[in-house]
């Protein structure tokens, strides 16, 4: 919820000129932990010296620098970060990189891995991967949590290559997800528009179905088999002939010819 409401200041277009500054920087830190820590440790740079620990095991696995050189840090990497040229490295290694650093620094008290993991998509948003409402970097960091501090410890040498790819597997995870949820919804709002908002069963083929007319076009008898290797055609057929009773899909041409189309 709190990621989320990160995500609404950024749409409202908070970030100016497309720079992450300190005070952005803050800001999100405040809405990634509000209601978690006391209100005036919200967006504030930490005063003490903290360790990071394995929250599975207790394990020391770093120690950030000190205090008083967290506003330095934070400073250095961010004038790096607002320097690079659009397409001078790609984005998913710029946000990589954002991650890292802002763990490493760990400018907060508490919430520097909520806060590394939105400064790292906000990145990516504006480097226009703008996929704001589907994404989060936590579900796949969550439940992967022995690899993400042992990642993220490999990288103390200096080192990030490790760090990188598990970070980048993580990214390619979560897009192929939306990408399948996209697909879905979008079967969803045809059937929904096409049957006037009636509920209707289908069955888990009919689904595919659906959804390979969606991404192909349409659906010929030739490419049953790729579809279904070890279901018979007469099976196909009797799903495509009750998804046309149903006026989900259309069907132009005869024999082995024909071609079913969505409505």
């Amino acid at each position: 919820r709190n990621v989320l409401n990160y995500l609404d200041f950024v749409g409202a277009g908070e970030v100016s000129e497309g720079k992450i500054t300190q005070q952005v920087l803050n800001k999100i830190h405040s809405l990634t932990v509000e209601k978690i820590l006391e209100e005036e440790k919200c967006g504030v740079f930490r005063k003490t010296q903290v360790v990071v620990k394995n929250s599975l095991t207790g394990e020391i696995t770093f120690r950030p620098p000190p205090a008083i050189e967290v506003p330095f840090q934070v400073d250095e990497f961010l004038e790096w970060v607002n320097k690079l040229k659009q397409g001078e490295i790609h984005p998913v290694i710029k946000a990589g990189i954002t991650h890292y650093e802002l763990v490493r620094i760990h400018p907060y008290i508490d919430g520097n891995g909520r806060t590394a993991r939105s400064a790292a998509t906000l990145v990516l948003f504006l480097e226009k991967y703008d996929i704001r409402r589907f994404f989060s970097l936590e579900e796949y960091f969550d439940s992967d949590a022995s690899n993400y501090y042992e990642s993220l410890k490999s990288a103390s040498s200096g080192d990030l290559t490790v760090w990188m790819e598990y970070f980048t597997k993580g990214l390619a995870i979560e897009l192929n997800r939306i990408k399948e949820k996209i697909k879905k919804l979008s079967t969803d709002v045809h059937l929904k528009e096409k049957l006037g908002g009636k509920q209707v069963f289908l069955t888990e083929r009919q689904i595919a179905i659906m959804e390979y007319i969606q991404r192909a076009g349409y659906l010929q008898n030739q490419s049953f088999e790729e579809l279904f290797p070890k279901i018979s055609e007469d099976t196909i057929l009797r799903d495509l002939k009750d998804l046309l009773d149903k006026g989900i899909i259309k069907k132009e041409g005869k024999t082995k010819a024909a071609r079913y189309m969505l409505r």
